[in-house]
């Protein structure tokens, strides 16, 4: 009997990442086939061609579909979508996969779901059931949920959601996040290697920020975060490693900013298109505090423990830890919540917190019901599941 054919589509690094111990649990299986489609930013110099880290980690990128306009506007990301749909549908063509692997909740995500869909493709869709409210990710999650045929969700109330949507609870796993698996299993660099490893050092106080457009907003996200960057003028001696941000609308405006902050602010600021997930997470253990609206500050960061300075919106809807501070897009409220996450009584407060997300050991498990649960025609004719059983 031939090996199953497992297809994970990636279309940015953060959810290459996030996925990245599941895979090699794919690919070390002697009855399973790893293939790999590599879209959106991975192949775009801009952000760094970040194809290249999935085949520095020992992968092999079966197909490369591009689909990313050189353009950030609404228009240029749907005009992106219908680019990305025609080219996953000749992609799926000559692979032939018997089961996609779709994560998250980005536009490339949904392109690719299209085009199983449509190809008879079951799909196992991972990290369903979250809601970020302040984002057009939301209902692009929730498409893909009734688009795929399995779920491997990240807690418990994720679950319940997933099956309050109409799928049926016999095909949604919940197993906890994958990405605290690098946690267990990557070796970590310590403080003096990771400056290093930058070229930067992290001086008594350092942070690392992150931050994306909240893309149902209508207030430039040029407004927000200048009051973050303003707020961190509030901290001179505090030490900054900003990562730019994703291929999201006006993505641009934000890292455009992050480029002239850094040159006019010397040796206190840095930035890095992609730290990579080995130098990310080291960084996590280094730093004094995660600033920005990134779900690395919701999901990662709690798991080390390090405080999260969280702005705004965007994870709005996402189960909390006791390490995260929310506070408003304002200088005022970014600078006090900064306070609190940089003083020693904080950061003796979290070291026993408990995530909601697990505690890693998720990957051999997903890849066991990739391997075990039937595909085929009967899989692909879902029904809706009711609540109350009618």
């Amino acid at each position: 009997m031939a090996n199953r054919k497992v297809c994970f589509v990636t279309g940015a690094r953060s959810e290459y990442g996030l996925l990245q111990w599941v895979l090699h649990e794919i690919k070390e299986d002697p009855e399973l086939q790893l293939q790999i489609i590599a879209t959106g930013m991975h192949l775009s110099p801009e952000f760094g061609l970040t194809y290249r880290a999935i085949e520095e980690d020992g992968f092999e990128i079966n197909e490369k579909v591009e689909m990313l306009l050189s353009s950030d506007t609404p228009i240029g990301v749907a005009k992106s979508m219908g680019l990305g749909t025609i080219g996953f549908a000749e992609a799926f063509d000559r692979l032939e996969p018997d089961i996609a692997l779709i994560p998250c909740d980005r536009y490339e995500a949904l392109s690719a779901a299209q085009a199983a869909m449509v190809s008879r493709i079951p799909i196992a869709h991972v990290y369903g059931g979250e809601a970020t409210q302040g984002l057009i990710d939301d209902p692009i999650r929730h498409s893909l949920t009734k688009i795929s045929h399995y779920h491997f969700v990240a807690a418990e109330p994720y679950r319940r959601r997933v099956i309050q949507l109409g799928e049926h609870p016999e095909k949604v796993y919940n197993f906890g996040a994958p990405q605290l698996d690098h946690l267990n299993r990557l070796d970590l660099l310590g403080r003096k290697a990771f400056e290093e490893s930058i070229g930067f050092e992290l001086g008594q106080r350092s942070c690392i920020v992150t931050y994306h457009p909240v893309t149902l907003s209508e207030v430039s996200p040029a407004e927000p975060f200048g009051e973050l960057l303003d707020a961190l003028d509030d901290f001179p001696d505090l030490r900054i490693i900003f990562t730019k941000c994703n291929a999201d609308t006006e993505g641009r405006v934000i890292n455009q900013m992050i480029e002239e902050y850094v040159a006019t602010h010397g040796e206190r600021a840095c930035v890095f298109t992609s730290l990579g997930q080995r130098r990310y997470l080291s960084a996590l253990k280094h730093v004094d505090a995660v600033v920005g609206n990134s779900s690395s500050g919701i999901i990662e960061a709690p798991a080390v423990p390090v405080p999260t300075v969280n702005l705004g919106d965007r994870q709005d809807g996402r189960l909390r830890a006791e390490s995260i501070i929310d506070c408003r897009e304002e200088r005022e409220s970014i600078r006090n919540a900064l306070e609190q996450a940089l003083s020693s009584a904080f950061r003796e407060e979290i070291q026993n917190i408990a995530s909601p997300y697990g505690k890693g050991h998720t990957s051999p498990r997903i890849k066991q019901k990739l391997k075990e649960v039937p595909l085929g025609e009967d899989v692909l004719k879902k029904g809706f599941y009711d609540l109350d059983g009618q």
